[in-house]
């Protein structure tokens, strides 16, 4: 999602080099295409963790990583050089490789994934049998595992939706999605949101007319959209990695981080409005990253604060804040302010506008009030996301990963428990095998 425009920008150059016209035809096709080719993949899968899971996705991130680097490297170039179709053929031979070569990832892992599949149970638990037992079956029900008493057990907390609306669990536990949807966290969260989004999509949006307005040429707001493009994918990375890191070592409550990347936004706001020289180079890199590093902290905090039951719910509520806060600022500030200053330009030119005519408006001054505006409101939606981080200020410095650990404690519990003669357990598959010093025993 990131790395789209970026993407896109060089594929299309190398398809069509530069006629504009048919940027809105591969738009048509290629997700479509993208989509045929790959739809035999979707299929049901079963979920089942892997111990090197975690190396797997550091490896799709290194190969995104090498890929955004190797677009900051293109973007440098075709800014200073001028290339032709076939040199942005190659640039694009080189994108489409690197956006393929997961799939050498997941094809090497799922032939590991066979290869350990297709070994004894008994090699595989690194159990060896004795010298002339009989071949391993699981025939013992996972059922007969000790259990804990039933006093020890945690029964899950059943609220009937209608009920207790306004007397939500404590944060961290699965709240319904009234009670989400009512309390004073999410309408915080909402309007931070609502604010922060919406002011670095209004300068996303209308980047290009930016460009024109002061004097910047074609190639240059080419080269915007592409940084913005790759500094958003940076801020969704780096956002989530960070945050966490912090969250884990210090205990910074996440919300404190969306805050800062609101305040960040706000200097990308006043390069916009009052345009120094080359501001609008560092605005889209900043815009961008703000911009992608809202949502990582959105969803997190939404998931943190109010559980995962029905957090696919509240995630697509939570993204209802992009719509709403660029449908404010865009449409009644931005575009509203800017046909104003273009009438008025246009008005004093004694020039009479024909009808169907584009407005177009030249100068610092068609966005300078507008993003003034919306620096003020992304500040406002700083301030409202500070209120939240002294509301759940406690509960982040609590363990919030409390739960989760214990699900894992409990699980491992059931894999393997001990007797008391300190015999091991051992789940084979669907049935249990017992270790003792004279060898295997079913």
């Amino acid at each position: 999602m990131g790395l789209s425009g970026a993407i896109v920008t060089q594929l299309y150059h190398a398809i069509y080099g530069k006629d504009e016209k048919s940027l809105i035809l591969l738009l048509g096709w290629l997700p479509a295409a993208v989509s045929l080719v790959f739809l035999p993949t979707v299929r049901r899968m079963k979920v089942e963790h892997e111990e090197d899971e975690l190396k797997v996705f550091y490896r799709f991130l290194y190969i995104s990583l090498g890929l955004a680097g190797f677009l900051m490297i293109m973007i440098i170039l075709q800014q200073k050089f001028s290339f032709d179709r076939g040199e942005f053929g190659g640039s694009a031979a080189v994108v489409t490789f690197l956006l393929l070569l997961p799939i050498a990832v997941v094809v090497a892992q799922e032939f590991k994934s066979w290869r350990r599949l297709n070994k004894p149970a008994a090699l595989e638990n690194g159990i060896s049998p004795s010298p002339g037992s009989p071949p391993l079956k699981n025939t013992t029900p996972i059922s007969l595992l000790p259990k804990k008493p039933k006093s020890q057990q945690q029964e899950p907390i059943k609220t009937e939706w209608w009920k207790n609306v306004f007397n939500p669990p404590p944060r961290g536990d699965d709240w319904t999605i009234l009670q989400a949807l009512f309390s004073f966290d999410m309408f915080l969260l909402f309007l931070a949101t609502a604010c922060g989004v919406g002011g670095t999509l209004t300068a996303i949006d209308n980047l290009a007319q930016i460009g024109q307005s002061q004097d910047y040429p074609k190639k240059s707001i080419s080269t915007f959209v592409s940084l913005v493009s790759i500094w958003n994918y940076l801020g969704r990375v780096m956002a989530g990695f960070l945050s966490e890191h912090l969250l884990i070592k210090y205990k910074f409550p996440r919300p404190l981080m969306l805050t800062i990347v609101l305040l960040l936004s706000c200097i990308a706001h006043l390069l916009i409005a009052f345009n120094p020289s080359g501001g609008l180079y560092i605005a889209s890199i900043l815009t961008g990253y703000c911009y992608g590093a809202q949502w990582p902290l959105l969803f997190a905090i939404v998931s943190e604060i109010f559980g995962l039951k029905y957090y696919a719910t509240l995630y697509n509520f939570g993204s209802v804040a992009s719509p709403v806060g660029l449908y404010l600022l865009n449409v009644n500030v931005a575009g509203y302010l800017y046909d104003k200053e273009a009438k008025k330009q246009l008005s004093m030119a004694g020039k009479i506008r024909k009808t169907g005519e584009e407005l177009v408006c030249n100068g610092t001054v068609c966005f300078k009030l507008s993003f003034v505006i919306i620096t003020a409101v992304s500040l406002f939606g700083a301030l409202v996301s500070l209120v939240l981080v002294l509301r759940t200020k406690k509960f982040y410095k609590s363990d919030i990963y409390k739960k989760f650990k214990e699900a894992e404690e409990a699980a491992a519990e059931e894999e393997e428990e001990k007797n008391d003669d300190g015999r091991v357990v051992r789940n084979g598959g669907g049935g249990l095998m017992e270790e003792t010093k004279h060898g295997l025993k079913q």
